[in-house]
């Protein structure tokens, strides 16, 4: 399945720029281990509290990186409404939703279901993007993708759980956020043509002082006296998971091209799936993993015209 994900990047990448290919699947390690990193730093503070000290930790880096290269402008101010709206979409809902699936579920089942994004994606793209085309082999790779999420919505035994329910609810609507902020970029922000990690820096300020309107700080210490807990959140989540992951992303943007290191979203479910079947131990069953499959041949065929 990996060498699958990692064909439309290969293809795309030049020979001798063996440095993107580490860099692609770097990335999708990282943030593919983010969903162990929120199971374990829920056990001390609220998903919500989570996302802040997330977003707080995870900004530093990426303004510095901005800030050194001249890349911050007071003239991009007059576009703050749109920065606004991939503030809400692609940083403070999409991570509140995924923190709160990912403490409801399995983290491995968590970053199965948020292999939906594409599909979530796909769909908008269909409504609002002229260009996008609804063939009957995307149609199809749609209905067999949200086939997958049906079936991993029963992710530990035959019984149905609401508590796994809600989970698989917040992790669509995560998905379906962050799907939506791909779609809102492409039409509203690409066009701006400012440099990407100055977008990442307005996005993640935003989105950090919207989570403060909204956090509570009570008990937030807790996550503090565990140290796992907390190298979890600030190193994991923080540093590595946002502030890191956005340099790497966004370097892949530019060394790629936005489509082949859009595919980096192929790699976390799997990475997920690994760490919690393996490493932790959680009880991921063989329809998890089947359910993966289908959601992965479901967005394989999206990239089908």
């Amino acid at each position: 399945m990996t060498k699958s994900c990692l064909q439309p990047v290969i293809g795309k990448v030049k020979v001798g720029s063996y440095i993107s290919v580490v860099a692609f699947c770097l990335l999708g390690i990282i943030w593919g281990s983010c969903f162990i990193y929120m199971k374990m730093a829920v056990r001390f503070i609220s998903p919500v509290q989570i996302v802040f000290l997330r977003v707080l930790f995870g900004v530093i880096p990426v303004a510095l990186l901005a800030y050194s290269r001249g890349a911050l402008k007071w003239a991009h101010a007059r576009h703050i409404g749109h920065f606004l709206v991939m503030g809400i979409l692609a940083t403070a809902l999409y991570f509140c939703a995924f923190a709160k699936g990912t403490s409801l579920l399995l983290s491995g089942v968590a970053g199965a279901v948020s292999g939906a994004v594409p599909l979530f994606s796909f769909l908008l793209a269909l409504v609002f993007i002229a260009e996008e085309k609804a063939t009957r082999t995307r149609l199809l790779g749609i209905a067999i993708g949200f086939l997958g999420v049906l079936a991993i919505a029963r992710p530990s035994g035959s019984d149905l759980s609401w508590t796994s329910l809600e989970g698989i609810f917040y992790m669509l609507a995560g998905s379906l956020s962050v799907g939506s902020s791909f779609v809102y970029a492409r039409k509203f922000i690409i066009p701006l043509h400012i440099p990407a990690v100055a977008l990442a820096t307005y996005q993640l300020t935003i989105g950090l002082l919207l989570l403060t309107l909204f956090t509570s700080f009570e008990g937030m210490g807790r996550v503090f006296n565990d140290g796992g807990a907390a190298t979890a959140l600030i190193i994991g989540l923080g540093l590595l998971g946002t502030g890191f992951a956005y340099i790497i992303y966004y370097y892949l943007v530019d060394s790629m091209g936005a489509v082949a290191a859009s595919s980096v979203t192929y790699l976390p479910p799997v990475v997920a799936l690994l760490i919690g079947s393996f490493i932790v131990g959680e009880p991921i069953s063989m329809l998890d993993y089947l359910a993966t499959a289908f959601i992965f041949l479901g967005v394989f065929l999206l990239k089908k015209k």
